[in-house]
């Protein structure tokens, strides 16, 4: 069973609330879809991501805005909500830094790890929300 929301509701923000890997997928510059494993983190009704600004992903969104997203619940796998919006560059260089710590805090990584690094923030602006069971 599917439901579709055009924001995210109740539902979808405590589901999304839960540190989960997600799946991305962009365009890249030849029409052809591009997929990722990420982490991610919500900012109101946003969804915020961060990568190094040299992967595919984050220069496939520099030129076109799109974004589709999956994140699956690991006890239920039959259960997961999808994401589809557009996404803005948030931050770069030291916040953007920042942003990377903040996730490995959130994921249980090693925040140090990422000091010094040149990163890129994306704002997901969430156009509609799919929850499938």
């Amino acid at each position: 069973m599917a439901t579709e929301a055009t924001t995210l509701t109740p539902e979808a923000r405590a589901f999304l609330a839960t540190p989960r890997f997600a799946t991305i997928a962009t365009v890249g510059p030849d029409g052809a879809p591009h997929q990722a494993v990420i982490w991610y983190m919500l900012d109101g009704d946003d969804v915020i991501i961060n990568s190094r600004p040299e992967r595919r992903w984050p220069r496939n969104l520099a030129a076109d805005p799109r974004i589709s997203m999956a994140i699956y619940e690991l006890e239920q796998p039959e259960h997961w909500f999808g994401l589809k919006g557009r996404a803005e560059l948030l931050h770069e260089g030291a916040e953007a830094t920042a942003d990377i710590q903040a996730l490995a805090r959130r994921y249980g990584g090693d925040p140090e790890k990422y000091a010094g690094q040149a990163r890129v923030t994306y704002r997901i602006r969430v156009e509609r929300v799919f929850e499938y069971r």
